[in-house]
């Protein structure tokens, strides 16, 4: 693996590259991370990389607003605002690495950029996966409140709760818990991350998933063959949202796993990394 830092637009992007580098540009995947306060590529996908790369040059970003990517002063109100800089900082990416096409992997608001890039240049993108996407229209839970709303009273105890909601079964982390609290928490606590965080997510907040659905009308002229992955037990978007993307895509197909909540990629590690895997590789008629 390799760790660069490269220019898109006005900013920079922290990328985490890893596979063979002759890789056909359409085998590329390029893995986008989900909301959470602290969240980077690397802490949403640091098993999905090593897994995956031995067929295909994996992509993992920080996108523009967290980790080590750039933190624009002053940044912008909401999350549509933002997600003009994420689709650009994702278009100059591949630009600048010169690959003309590449699969998506996206999770919770990772989905919802890749819906949006898949709107914004369709020709750029070939396979869609999806876990525990929003971009459909649902009612805010408690858990999604919360985790957007982390600063209102940052905490490290706060961040252990949000931790634990991300699994159904919080034995699954429990010897790991204090440790990825404690990195996200430092990470979430870091001056620019805050201030980036707290402007994509102000009150009130039902008005960002409303403001990141992708219309019914568009789904249905998306062509990409999409595999959705819900966690039947998430706590953070309910499943139901997979199930709505599912009826309006016109070629998807949806995978949802009992006992699990918002955190397939760790907490079904190996079924998550073969169903991927196996949508990749699959030919298409």
């Amino acid at each position: 693996m390799e760790t660069l830092t490269i220019q898109t637009g006005p900013h920079t992007t922290l990328l985490n590259r890893e596979g063979p580098t002759g890789a056909a540009s359409g085998e590329a995947v390029l893995f986008l991370h989900g909301s959470g306060a602290g969240a980077t590529g690397m802490s949403n996908w640091r098993l999905a990389m090593p897994a995956l790369s031995a067929e295909r040059l994996v992509l993992v970003p920080d996108l523009i607003g967290y980790g080590q990517s750039s933190h624009p002063d002053p940044p912008p109100q909401g999350p549509r605002a933002w997600m003009r800089l994420w689709l650009n900082q994702v278009l100059g990416l591949l630009d600048s690495l010169k690959l003309n096409k590449v699969h998506l992997v996206g999770n919770s608001l990772g989905g919802a950029i890749a819906l949006h890039l898949m709107m914004e240049a369709p020709e750029r993108f070939g396979k869609v996966v999806l876990m525990g996407s929003v971009g459909a229209p649902f009612a805010i839970t408690p858990e999604l409140e919360r985790l957007w709303g982390f600063y209102d009273d940052p905490s490290l105890s706060s961040m252990k709760n949000i931790i634990r909601w991300f699994t159904y079964d919080e034995t699954f982390i429990a010897a790991q818990l204090d440790e990825i609290a404690q990195t996200r928490f430092e990470a979430a606590m870091q001056p620019e991350v805050a201030r980036s965080f707290a402007a994509m997510w102000p009150r009130p907040r039902q008005q960002h998933v409303d403001q990141l659905v992708v219309p019914a009308a568009m789904l249905r002229r998306l062509p990409h063959p999409a595999l959705l992955l819900h966690g039947l037990n998430d706590s953070f978007v309910p499943y139901q949202t997979s199930l709505h993307l599912a009826e309006h895509l016109p070629d998807a197909r949806v995978h949802l796993l009992g006992r699990c909540s918002h955190w397939i990629q760790i907490e079904y590690a190996a079924e998550f990394h073969r169903l991927v895997g196996e949508f990749l590789r699959e030919e298409r008629a």
